[in-house]
């Protein structure tokens, strides 16, 4: 990839690394530069701008962090369309964030074009809640690098995943002493049944006895 002042004659093509602004109109930074973005450029009296040229092996920044994306993301995760070099995950359901970290690590060591951060592992997530980020630094990627993201994301264990979750049946059993107020134990069962049904389960029955093991 060239990066540097190009002139405005041979800027076709070329990606704007810096926002623009000429008369009423603004370039904004990422801009792939049209022969008619070029004419106008010339009319205002702009003789070069600051851009990158891709390469044969390059592949344009939001193209490499969608394929990386899509190669890491396993069961219950998603994509969304790339921009500015960034491809986001999301969490196709509610349930917990499989990250395999080694994998991760490995992954941000192959080129410092492109890198990946997740949530942590085991974290409770909900359906379309953001698990990772694959961003692409430049403007554009090398081929190489990107081919190898892929290869290391899809010979194994996904890197980023959800295990959802099942529904389950729950009962709850209190014990009380001398003193111990009804109220309390409601707002433990109330508390205790809100957290199941936050994570898809039940309280299905709820029992309360003395504080002593025959009791129990």
């Amino acid at each position: 990839m060239e990066f540097g002042p190009i002139p405005v004659t041979d800027a076709q093509g070329c990606v704007l690394a810096h926002s623009l602004r000429f008369g009423a109109r603004t370039f904004k930074k990422g801009r792939r530069l049209s022969a008619d973005d070029l004419a106008a450029l010339a009319e205002a009296g702009i003789a070069s701008v600051v851009a990158a040229r891709l390469g044969p092996d390059d592949i344009a920044e939001d193209e490499a962090a969608a394929a990386v994306a899509r190669a890491v993301c396993g069961d219950n995760a998603r994509t969304n369309a790339a921009f500015t070099g960034r491809c986001n995950i999301y969490a196709a359901c509610d349930g917990v964030v499989v990250i395999d970290a080694a994998g991760v690590d490995a992954l941000n060591r192959i080129d410092e074009a492109i890198t990946l951060a997740t949530l942590a592992p085991f974290d409770h997530v909900r359906q379309g809640q953001l698990l990772a980020t694959v961003k692409v630094i430049p403007f554009a990627a090398p081929r190489p690098a990107v081919v190898a993201c892929e290869a290391l994301a899809t010979r194994g264990t996904p890197l980023v995943q959800v295990a959802a979750m099942r529904p389950h049946r729950a009962a709850l059993v209190m014990t009380t002493l001398a003193g111990t107020k009804d109220s309390i134990l409601d707002k433990t069962a109330a508390v205790v049944r809100e957290r199941l049904a936050g994570l898809g389960s039940a309280l299905t029955a709820e029992r309360r006895c003395a504080h002593d093991e025959k009791a129990l």
